[in-house]
């Protein structure tokens, strides 16, 4: 279910940034709360335009910081709420399809395109990757192409030899010049206006989670007292707490798989592969493998490389949800770099 590239880009212009400054007497109007306001939930507001605040210096931002602050303070309100097994059940479910969400289908199939699905499929996938809380999936694809594009050298974003392990794991993200999608790079995903719609107004999913998750917890609470839980308990295990330990297993991924690990092959980068962080990643630490095939599928390329990510897109596949699996190249099963396998 494609869509012509002419009936895109007319559609298209009702939801896709402008590089352009806006009028200064429309701005006028719009008092310093109120742009503040705008731009907390639209991702692509940008008054002086996109390009200025790229142009802005690499820095740490308190204001940037603040909502990874208040997502991890979140999590001492364990302390009020307590746990019950409803709720810790609940946060490693979360945990589960959310990663699977952020590696399967935020890395593999839109960074990627490892393989193909229907239209409003897309669409869901998406939706779900959103309630990750790693925003929308334009940027994310964007940021990760340039990563490959410029992996280690000067201006990789998040590159732990030039810019530290701190700030590779998660201080570029507080970073303004950081924050705009570069829509140049994934022109592929852009010609969809939903998505683009999504990606600007990505705090739709985590707040349809909190929402979703208080009310769930409310109405157990009312209907099965037995299992101990309410509304304010599963938001803080399976949002605050989930969504914490899901934030800084991706970005180990950015961190450790490029400090930690073995390198099977000479990709020209510090990229290599951990059993651990495939672990907590779903796959996604066979890292080395996929700087070197990067638009395999799978990244555990043998056996015992486990890959959850990739199970679950098998399963997905053979129920026709996706199709045309991109296998490894056999050119992966070569030693090209046995000394340091």
């Amino acid at each position: 279910m494609e869509m012509t590239t002419s009936t895109a880009s007319s559609t298209n212009s009702a939801f896709a940034p402008t590089e352009s400054t806006p009028d200064s007497s429309r701005l006028s109007l719009r008092p310093g709360m109120m742009r503040r306001f705008i731009r907390f939930f639209d991702s692509d507001y940008f008054p002086d335009g996109a390009d200025r605040v790229r142009e802005l210096p690499e820095r740490f931002e308190w204001s940037r910081a603040l909502p990874f602050a208040i997502l991890h303070a979140g999590c001492l309100a364990v302390i009020w709420t307590g746990w019950s097994w409803t709720a810790v059940v609940t946060a490693a479910a979360l945990y589960f399809i959310r990663m699977f969400a952020v590696t399967g289908l935020y890395h593999r199939y839109f960074c990627h395109r490892a393989f193909k699905t229907s239209r409003p499929v897309q669409f869901g996938f998406a939706i779900l990757g959103l309630t990750a809380a790693q925003r929308g999936p334009l940027w994310w694809s964007a940021v990760h192409r340039h990563h490959h594009q410029h992996s280690d050298d000067a201006s990789d974003v998040h590159s732990p030899g030039w810019k530290g392990f701190l700030w590779s794991h998660m201080g570029w993200l507080t970073s303004s010049r950081n924050f705009p999608t570069d829509y140049r790079r994934v022109s592929d995903l852009a010609r969809y206006p939903e998505l683009v719609f999504l990606n600007r107004f990505d705090l739709i999913g985590p707040l349809l989670l909190f929402v979703a998750l208080f009310a769930t917890g409310a109405l157990l609470g009312a209907v099965a007292p037995g299992l101990h839980t309410g509304g304010g308990q599963l938001v803080v295990w399976g949002f605050f707490i989930s969504t914490v330990l899901l934030f800084h297993g991706t970005c180990a991924v950015n961190s450790f798989a490029h400090v930690f690990g073995t390198q099977r092959y000479d990709t020209g980068d510090e990229s290599r592969n951990s059993f651990l962080i495939a672990l907590i990643t779903l796959g996604e630490g066979w890292h080395n493998n996929h700087h070197r095939h990067q638009a395999a599928a799978r990244q555990g390329f043998y056996w015992w490389e486990i890959d959850i990510s990739y199970y679950v897109l098998r399963v997905l596949a053979a129920l026709g949800v996706i199709w045309d699996l991109r296998p490894v190249p056999r050119a992966a099963y070569a030693r090209t770099n046995p000394a340091r396998r």
